[in-house]
């Protein structure tokens, strides 16, 4: 029988707002701390709001607390990949099958009508403005300091839940005050920049609506996802440093000229793509991976603050309300919160959020080099014949991270390394072209399984 706990949640975001959702419905009191302001109440700031793609894994997270229809208010469905190529061609490769999509959804969006709905609950009250800057792990006490009213509070709660993201106060905390703790962060080289494609006269898409568009190009790519007001946010994936890069394009003649050379389709439809880009910063891509995420039996991280990703299978957001998901069926197991509880989350979850990270990251080259590629299309395509006639046998791996929530990410990884190692040889068949929906190639693949 679970007993009232009193919560300490670090982090307004996106998962620290559903994990206080979760806990407030099991009757739990919940205190949620932020550094920042109510985004409520002020201007989201432009530039750095990548959208989010919400997939099977999300909406079982929103399920669970009976939020999901709210959420659904603010989605756009995308069914398949719009690929533009540099001469002006497109091609459309559909999301798997059955009307399978992901959902575009505004981070500040999303985000905000999660906050609200977070309040809504009589036990759960969010301060904003405060940072957490001391962790005392004997008492289970937290000093956060408030930037408006420049003020210290000593908070002290039977359970800590980090979801302060990637730069997480509380982890910088254990780090310091932990032996043997394992920590990686690391950047890849490139950074991004959020760029516009505004909606028509009357409110209107000017491109697909319900797709996730891509301009592919080899080192770098350009995407755009949809929003409610007709306009598309598009984020440009771009190196960092070189010739050809954020640093390296310094003046509006050379910006113009790269634009007209990579993306001209999209120029006609960006005009403020020079302001944009001046007026935008850049911001880089981080992966976190540390261990443990749990000590004493009462402090544990959740979301990005145990395990950040970079963006490109859609899965940060997913990944963290699945992390939601996973505790609150360790509490249902266990039969309350407990430190028993947390170590078996952590036990679960860490394998998991390891092979995302990790498949994230391949799927950057997928996207940026692959997407456009006449071989990796064909191989797609007979991922996706085979798959209908042996689902049993065959689930691509695209589908079993982003629709597929009874597999786990480190089983899909595992999985996926299987079939492209079969994959690779069977695209090595002779006149694989022309005979890629063959009983002889559908053999093959039964004899590789």
């Amino acid at each position: 029988m679970s007993t009232q706990k009193n919560i300490t949640v670090v982090g307004a975001g996106l998962v620290g707002s559903l994990m206080s959702i979760y806990l407030a419905k099991r009757g739990h009191k919940v205190n949620i701390y932020e550094r920042r302001g109510d985004m409520r109440k002020e201007k989201v700031a432009a530039g750095r709001s990548i959208n989010l793609a919400l997939s099977d894994r999300g909406w079982r997270g929103l399920e669970g607390v009976g939020i999901a229809e709210e959420i659904r208010k603010i989605a756009i469905p995308m069914y398949g990949r719009s690929i533009h190529m540099k001469d002006g061609t497109s091609a459309y490769q559909q999301y798997g099958k059955d009307n399978h999509a992901i959902y575009s959804v505004s981070r500040g969006g999303i985000n905000m009508r999660l906050m609200d709905l977070a309040e809504q609950q009589p036990n759960v009250k969010i301060h904003f403005e405060e940072r957490c800057d001391k962790l005392d792990r004997k008492s289970n006490e937290i000093t956060f300091y408030n930037t408006g009213s420049e003020t210290s509070s000593k908070i002290k709660s039977d359970f800590i839940l980090a979801s302060d993201g990637a730069f997480s106060a509380v982890r910088m905390q254990m780090q310091l005050q932990s032996d043997r703790f394992d920590y990686r962060q690391f950047y890849i080289d490139c950074g991004y920049k959020e760029l516009t494609i505004p909606a028509g006269k009357n409110g209107e898409h000017v491109i697909e609506k319900n797709a996730l568009h891509i301009w592919p190009r080899g080192s770098f790519m350009m995407i755009a996802l949809p929003n409610m007001d007709g306009s598309f946010t598009c984020t440009l994936f771009f190196q960092m440093e070189g010739k050809v890069s954020f640093e390296g394009l310094k003046t509006k003649e050379e910006v113009t000229d790269f634009f007209n050379r990579e993306f001209p389709d999209a120029v006609k439809i960006m005009p403020t793509y020079l302001e944009d880009w001046f007026i935008n910063p850049v911001a880089s891509l981080v992966t976190v991976k540390c261990k443990p995420w749990v000590w004493d039996e009462k402090i544990a991280l959740i979301g990005d603050a145990a395990h950040a990703i970079v963006p490109f299978y859609g899965q940060g957001m997913n990944c963290g309300f699945e992390d939601c998901v996973v505790l609150d069926e360790l509490i249902n197991k266990h039969g309350d919160l407990t430190g028993a509880c947390l170590h078996e989350y952590e036990l679960l979850r860490k394998p998991d959020a390891d092979a995302i990270a990790d498949l994230a990251l391949d799927n950057f080259i997928e996207m940026r080099d692959k997407t456009g590629d006449k071989t990796f299309l064909l191989q797609k395509k007979i991922e996706a014949h085979f798959n209908s006639k042996h689902p049993e046998k065959w689930i691509p791996l695209y589908t079993m991270v982003t629709y597929t929530p009874s597999i786990r990410y480190s089983e899909a990884l595992q999985s996926g390394q299987k079939q492209q190692f079969i994959m690779d040889k069977i695209m090595q068949m002779p006149n694989i072209e022309a005979k890629w929906d063959s009983e002889e190639v559908e053999t093959a693949m039964l004899n590789l399984l």
